[in-house]
């Protein structure tokens, strides 16, 4: 027995010298984490705060709670630093389609503006060469239209019909006074003779027809100019995406927790992103259907800028349909008088010698520049509607969708996802391995299923939900202006039925489209010659020879252009 306890200590002693080499060689080594500490400092952060080898992760609350590369402080900062990183993703791709709106709003814009201008400097022009100083003393009414017509367009409180209506009024008086020089007319008989404006007709078929277009294309262009003001809007507003905890916990675990494991190379797999950006997008992808239907909308409305509410062939010819109106007046100008004095009474009549100085002896000599509506030339901000439409067109088709196809288009960046390759070779969320999960749908509702991502579905964004909103306002005022009504413009049948061209005539009652072009304007003053020959004989109270002459040279110069 004595000699058994002698003998055993040497053999423990020996298998113990043999086994602790395999013991050593079974306890793992602490890997280092030279690569992670590296792009962990690239980031901007301490490298201290990084171990330099594994420790253990039991302090990890995102990430794997195995050996680990990360500390409490980098699990934190990684948090916050996949929010920068999918911000800057969604702004990245967005900032483009908010760059494009918020740039062709402004040409838009500009375009509309100088086009005011021109047309109004245009009819200021050709009125001082053709009336001299008898415009020159009534010009504030034409000034007023141009006045109410930019305070329409810049979202003024302006009904384009009653303010149209109000400016031929005006304009009836101005012309009666100078038709009837002999006669006094007080303030309550003018008003009298404003009354007579749609019975009579005294500017023939112009006032109806400018109004109708004046009315349709203001109302598009404006509507359409707001439409893309509120596309800009929407966008910069949605983009500001500000990811829930939940949503900051799956791109923490998607983008930055490889780098804990050691797996700086490995990327997401693209199925695994897609789930996460549809997780943390959930909200963007409920806007995609009312987004859609408003780029519906804008495309439609561009279509109608390019056709029959094509404000550039309105204003730019605006001028000429003013001053043939004009020259209705001064060819019926008998006619409507005797119908008026019936009406209103017979006016005083002025002293000898006080008579007034009519339009017939003011000497004016008209001079139409012709106008063919078919060209589009440069005529506002260097460029042309036709122009500007098509471009914008264009941009409207590729904007569609766009808030659907986000997350995808997130993923497939290289910098997000492995992409749809190497699906074997990727990070999914727990390692380097294939991801099995099914890709969501798409909006809030859809998340339900989300596996990545822990989403309230009864919990909406109300920031996206406002945006939703209005882009259904935008919507309807688009829809408006599609079928050229404003909010307080009612279109009435008769123009109704002729939308597309918009004459708003019927066959039998008035002339082919009303645009100045060389050969109407030539049937137009083959009727003048007719009424002046048919009223020349009943003319009292005017220069009878000194009219006729002065509208039978119009007559002329209008067959010559």
């Amino acid at each position: 027995m004595p000699r058994r306890r002698g003998c055993l200590p040497p053999l423990l002693c020996t298998l113990a010298a043999l086994s602790l080499p395999l013991l050593l060689a079974a306890e793992p080594r602490a890997k280092s984490c030279s690569e992670v500490r590296r792009l962990y400092a690239a980031k901007g952060f301490s490298q201290s705060e990084a171990p330099s080898h594994e420790i253990s992760g039991d302090h990890l609350k995102v990430c794997s709670q195995g050996y680990t590369c990360c500390s409490q402080e980098m699990e934190e900062k990684y948090g916050q630093q996949s929010k920068h990183d999918f911000r800057n993703a969604v702004v990245e791709l967005s900032n483009h389609l908010q760059t494009m709106f918020s740039s062709r709003y402004k040409k838009f814009d500009e375009f509309f503006k100088e086009l005011l201008e021109n047309a109004e400097k245009s009819l200021n022009d050709m009125f001082v060469r053709t009336y001299g100083r008898l415009y020159m003393q009534n010009s504030e009414l034409f000034k007023d239209l141009f006045v109410e017509l930019k305070r329409y367009y810049v979202g003024g409180n302006v009904n384009l019909e009653e303010m149209l209506n109000e400016f031929w009024a005006r304009l009836l008086e101005r012309m009666f006074r100078l038709v009837n020089p002999q006669y006094h007319f007080t303030d309550e008989y003018l008003e009298c003779v404003s009354k007579y404006t749609e019975q009579l007709k005294p500017f023939g078929d112009v006032p109806r027809k400018l109004k109708l277009q004046v009315t349709r294309a203001f109302v598009a262009a404006r509507t359409f100019a707001q439409g893309l003001a509120v596309a800009r809007d929407v966008v910069s507003k949605v983009s500001a995406v500000n990811p829930t905890p939940q949503g900051t916990r799956a791109l923490l675990k998607m983008m930055y927790c490889p780098h804990c494991r050691g797996l700086v190379s490995v990327k997401p797999c693209y199925n695994y992103c897609f789930n996460v950006m549809r997780g943390c997008l959930a909200n963007q992808g409920d806007l995609d259907a009312e987004w859609n239907i408003f780029m519906d909308s804008m495309l439609l409305v561009a279509e109608r800028l390019e056709g029959p509410f094509n404000i550039e062939s309105v204003m730019d010819p605006i001028d000429v349909k003013i001053s043939d109106a004009i020259m209705n007046m001064q060819e019926n100008s008998v006619q409507v008088s005797q119908k008026v004095f019936q009406g209103c009474g017979q006016p005083k009549t002025l002293a000898q010698g006080r008579t007034a100085r009519s339009v017939s002896e003011s000497g004016f000599s008209a001079r139409f520049r012709p106008y063919n509506p078919e060209e589009r030339p440069t005529t506002a901000a260097g460029t042309s509607l036709d122009r500007l439409v098509t471009d914008v067109k264009e941009k409207l088709k590729q904007a569609k969708k766009f808030w659907s196809s986000l997350p995808g288009n997130i993923c497939n960046d290289e910098k997000m996802s492995v992409g749809t390759v190497n699906e074997n070779e990727c990070w999914n969320g727990s390692a380097k391995s294939r991801y099995d999960f099914a890709v969501t749908g798409n909006g809030l509702a859809s998340q339900v299923n989300n596996p990545e991502v822990e989403v309230d579905i009864t919990k909406p964004d109300m920031v996206i939900r406002r945006q939703i909103m209005a882009l259904r306002v935008m919507t309807n005022k688009l829809k408006n202006a599609y079928s050229g009504n404003d909010v307080d413009f009612i279109d009435i049948s008769e123009e109704s039925s002729g939308e597309e061209s918009g004459s708003g005539c019927e066959l039998q009652q008035c002339s082919p489209e009303f645009e100045f072009n060389a050969t109407e304007v030539t049937g137009n003053s083959n009727k003048s010659d007719k009424n002046v020959n048919t009223s020349a004989a009943t003319r009292s109270g005017l220069s009878q020879a000194a009219l006729l002459l002065s509208i039978l040279f119009l007559a002329v110069q209008r067959q010559w252009r």
